[in-house]
């Protein structure tokens, strides 16, 4: 997993007024925390922030005023209307430090013919893994999959030095029957109108 670094800089202003004076600069204020230290209130490059976040669990190198921290994000706000970051809450980490995090469940693979549906009950799976060895996600595959059957989170296939946080019999997937729609009386009306027509 690769690291992207970014220049943090420490603030002193907090509140509603400093957040929007700074998201104005096109940065973003964010919390770093962890390890028993005091919660430092950082600045980050907005855009460069935006661009490392499109990797789940991406790994952070802060240089915070001369001093290099890793960091993972651990909550990230965005605006619901357009998008824009709106603040982070970074966790510190170390090198060699296992860390609990949630990382994507793919699929590959084609189901059973039959036009079955697959359902994904958990879209996440948390797994405990090495800091700086974050997996981006886990793979499983979905080939030939029958109605009725379903895959559990001790079936994905986990990259070495990874492990379940979860239930290992948690469902994380499941193939539902495909349900042939009745046509309904109003739909049956429309299209004795459209003959006549």
């Amino acid at each position: 997993m690769s690291e992207v670094k970014l220049a943090a800089q420490t603030r002193t202003e907090f509140g509603k007024g400093a957040a929007r004076r700074i998201r104005r600069e096109n940065k973003v204020p964010a919390v770093v925390y962890g390890h028993g230290a005091e919660p430092v209130h950082v600045t980050l490059p907005g855009h460069d922030l935006l661009l490392a976040l499109r990797t789940p669990n991406v790994l952070l190198s802060l240089d915070v005023d001369g001093k290099t921290e890793l960091a993972i994000p651990k909550a990230v706000q965005r605006d619901a209307i357009k998008g824009y970051l709106v603040h982070v809450d970074l966790l510190l980490v170390k090198r060699g430090e296992k860390v609990t995090v949630e990382v994507p469940v793919q699929t590959e693979g084609e189901l059973a013919a039959g036009g079955n549906l697959l359902e994904h009950v958990l879209n996440t799976l948390t797994v405990e893994a090495e800091a700086t060895h974050i997996p981006e996600s886990v793979t499983v595959s979905v080939e030939g999959l029958e109605a009725g059957a379903s895959v559990h989170a001790k079936d994905i296939p986990l990259p070495a030095g990874t492990t379940l946080a979860i239930d290992e019999d948690a469902v994380v997937l499941q193939v539902l029957a495909a349900q042939a729609e009745e046509p309904t009386a109003e739909g049956a009306e429309g299209e004795t109108e459209a003959a006549e027509a």
